[in-house]
């Protein structure tokens, strides 16, 4: 049971930033209704889950998960989550009909929660 509540925990912080990074893009996308290459997309992403991870750092410097093999299953489990629950949320605005942002997808999703669990990963203890 501690273990889910742990994995719960990463995967909750996980989805505050990625909440706060989507609203971040909603506020600029005017001006990024250009097409975009995807793997630059991926790439950046990426990188924006790595800078989330090391803010995520500040506040909460341990991790919410102990011991070694849970936080390696931690890599595979929070991201997966993360981006269903985002393309979930994805789904939704496109029924209201609003427009969908990277962080929608589940592979951006996937890519921005990865960077972040790996930061965390390797950095709080």
């Amino acid at each position: 049971m501690e273990f889910l509540f742990e994995i719960l925990a990463e995967l909750l912080l996980q989805i505050a930033f990625e909440a706060l990074a989507e609203l971040g893009f909603h506020s600029l996308k005017n001006t990024l209704q250009t097409p975009r290459n995807p793997i630059l997309s991926t790439v950046g992403f990426f990188l924006w889950g790595l800078l989330a991870g090391g803010i995520s750092l500040w506040p909460f410097p341990a991790s919410f998960i102990n011991g070694a093999t849970p936080r390696i299953l931690n890599l595979a489990i929070t991201p997966v989550a993360a981006g269903l629950l985002m393309m979930g949320i994805g789904q939704l605005r496109i029924r209201r009909g609003d427009d969908r942002m990277g962080l929608d997808r589940f592979g951006y999703a996937f890519v921005f929660a990865f960077g972040m669990a790996l930061v965390r990963y390797h950095f709080a203890k």
